[in-house]
């Protein structure tokens, strides 16, 4: 019996040309025909004032009151969706950049923040939360007193 040497390069399945092109338009078949399974992640900044932090996150095209906001143990946790809509209006598109479907991000909070005055507004597709610091005690000098003694 012969030895045959393993070839970790050889796949049988693609040796055959025409299962190669079947592959190759499966696969751009999915990617074109799926715009609404790729994830995405909107774009956040994040900045701190004196009086408190600013998180803004790149949310075009979703609807404000769709969008989750919660804050939990020091976590605050942006919720939403961005869902695609196709034209049935008989034109095809061309190209489809932007990304689609469900999205989570959560950031850490330092303990200064006062999850009881948390604001957010949305305008022209960006969402701002505004996150107030807390009222810190201020530092006291206290006098040793010398005694006579």
């Amino acid at each position: 019996m012969a030895t045959i040497r393993y070839n970790p390069f050889r796949n049988s399945d693609l040796e055959d040309f025409p299962t190669g092109v079947r592959l190759f338009q499966d696969s751009l078949q999915r990617l074109f025909s799926e715009p609404a399974s790729r994830p995405w992640s909107p774009a956040v900044d994040i900045f701190e004032t004196e009086n408190e932090l600013i998180v803004k996150a790149d949310l075009p095209e979703i609807d404000p009151k769709t969008v989750g906001i919660q804050m939990e143990n020091g976590t605050l946790t942006l919720k939403g969706e961005r869902k695609f809509e196709q034209q049935n209006n008989g034109k095809g598109f061309h190209r489809i950049e932007r990304s689609y479907g469900s999205f989570v991000r959560a950031f850490s909070l330092p303990d200064t923040v006062d999850a009881e005055k948390v604001k957010a507004d949305y305008k022209n597709g960006v969402l701002t939360i505004t996150l107030p610091k807390k009222e810190v005690a201020k530092p006291r000098t206290i006098n040793v007193e010398i005694a006579n003694g």
